[in-house]
């Protein structure tokens, strides 16, 4: 049984809220892990959100122009049944702290 992931926003560094500018996928589409969801831009940056495994988007919570922040809900998607979404999803999450902190620095 495929599980239902909750895709948050990960950690945006000193940011209260930052904007969703573009959004790359559609409910029902099928992703694999690492694909680009969407875009967030704060003064300072520019960061896609990647998908945390592979499955199938089911519910897009946000729209371009709303302002997010740290935790909030992205989308739900449903995990493929053979992948680890919470390791994958955790994976997803650090390698996304590591690209916002670099793109800041720029």
């Amino acid at each position: 049984m495929a599980k239902l992931i909750e895709v948050r926003v990960p950690d945006i560094g000193d940011f209260d809220g930052v904007e969703v500018i573009e959004i790359l996928v559609e409910e029902g589409q099928q992703l694999e892990a690492e694909d680009s969801m969407l875009g967030l831009e704060s003064d300072k940056a520019t960061m896609e959100v990647p998908s945390p495994a592979r499955g199938v988007v089911k519910k897009i919570k946000v729209s371009i122009g709303d302002t997010v922040a740290e935790g909030d809900l992205i989308l739900t998607m449903e995990a493929a049944a053979q992948d680890g979404p919470v390791d994958q999803a955790t994976d997803a999450v650090v390698r996304n702290r590591k690209r916002w902190r670099r793109r800041q620095r720029l």
